[in-house]
């Protein structure tokens, strides 16, 4: 009894000790963030001055515009964990700005009305083959009105979330073009985002609307799916709490959110290889990429870009060669970012496998993982190996190659 006793104390002095220094570590994180973080009125300034640098003409809702974003990736980086524990906000914090305001200018050049087309197109294509199943057969003009009538649902959903997120009136009605730009570019956004399901999937939001949609689910049953996984804060999300349907949903959804910086990474990461295929002068490499998107099968890929099974085969190869080009040259950095495998995250490894990738290297190859883990320059390093600039790329591709099999387990003996 008395060694069971001593030993009980032991571990709750053990874990108070843990949580303590739990604790002391969040908050040097906190404090560490807080000196390296942009205020979030020079944050909206920074959104202002990019806002106005591209509008044709002012306009009275600019300011509030970019406070709304400032607000916006303040949240996203006060809730990300990746974030967080970077050491980097400032530099996440400008980031995700700038991402917020290509996607609100980009509709902004579009115009009120060809920008209304160009999301309305974006979103059908990512909910038609959900909206109905192609078992129902139905006729292309069946098949349309039933996203018309989704979509215009959808609209009135995402403008009550824009007033919900940014704690608007709930009669506020975006007036200017700017301000519809900006809620346009939040529609698309809050059309993709990720929602974790049963079994770790996840779906895209608008996926599961018309997916309910499809089935005929009564319009109260499209409750804010995100507030089923999160815990409510606040009278709102309190009341929300109470009700059956959100305890239902509740239930189907894993724990664990997705980070909001995945999503940001996941984007430009796919805008980035767009661009760079488009270099390449490959449109059809692109047309396969919009596809898979989508989510749609093989046997749909094929019909829509009118491909023989051998020629999807010729496809699939071509577009996974540039892929894998993309992945190991100048966008290496962007892509193990989001992959979680960054340098300074040993390229994805546990430190066993990193230990192992790292006596494989000869003493060149530990100076250019060095150097690029300190993200010096091509050039630099080229200096620095007595190499070419292109030697380089071609040397850190052969070595992320090799860090792969690694990775992978892989590696031959």
């Amino acid at each position: 009894m008395t060694v069971k006793t001593a030993t009980n104390s032991l571990n709750s002095h053990t874990t108070s000790a843990i949580d303590s220094l739990q604790v002391a570590v969040s908050e040097q994180i906190a404090e560490m963030n807080a000196l390296s973080s942009i205020d979030i009125l020079a944050l909206a300034e920074f959104a202002l001055k990019e806002l106005q640098a591209e509008m044709k003409t002012p306009s009275r809702s600019a300011q509030s515009v970019a406070m709304r974003i400032a607000k916006e990736v303040e949240r996203i980086c006060q809730k990300s964990d990746r974030i967080q524990v970077s050491g980097e906000v400032s530099a996440w914090q400008i980031t995700l700005a700038e991402h917020r305001l290509q996607k609100t200018l980009e509709f902004y050049r579009l115009g009120s009305k060809q920008g209304r087309v160009e999301l309305h197109s974006r979103l059908a294509s990512m909910i038609y083959r959900h909206v109905a199943s192609f078992r129902s057969n139905l006729n292309f003009q069946a098949r349309y009105n039933m996203i018309e009538d989704f979509l215009q649902g959808f609209y009135i959903e995402s403008l009550r979330a824009f007033r919900r997120e940014h704690q608007l009136d709930v009669t506020y009605q975006p007036r200017t073009q700017l301000e519809l730009s900006e809620y346009m570019a939040f529609t698309e956004h809050y059309a993709k985002r990720q929602i974790g399901l049963p079994g770790r999937n996840r779906q895209r939001l608008i996926v599961l609307r018309a997916q309910g949609f499809a089935k005929g689910q009564p319009p109260e049953t499209a409750i804010d799916i995100e507030m089923a996984v999160e815990s409510g804060k606040g009278e709102e999300a309190e009341m929300y709490s109470r009700s059956p349907i959100l305890q239902q949903v509740r239930e189907q959804m894993v724990s664990d959110t997705v980070d909001p910086a995945d999503a940001v990474l996941r984007d430009r990461v796919v805008l980035e290889l767009i661009a760079y295929l488009e270099s390449q002068n490959q449109p059809e490499c692109v047309d396969y990429l919009t596809l898979k998107l989508q989510d749609l099968s093989a046997s749909e890929i094929d019909r829509v870009l009118g491909l023989s099974a051998r020629q999807r085969d010729y496809l699939q190869q071509r577009f996974k060669y540039h892929v894998e080009k993309f992945a190991r040259t100048q966008n290496w950095k962007l892509v193990h970012e989001w992959l979680g495998a960054d340098v300074d995250q040993k390229l994805g490894m546990n430190s066993d496998k990193w230990e192992t990738f790292c006596a494989q290297l000869s003493p060149e190859q530990q100076q250019l993982l060095a150097m690029k883990g300190n993200q010096e320059s091509d050039k630099a390093i080229a200096t620095a190996i007595k190499c070419t600039p292109k030697q380089v790329q071609k040397r850190w591709a052969q070595l992320l190659d090799l860090a792969s099999q690694t990775r992978n387990g892989c590696t031959q003996a």
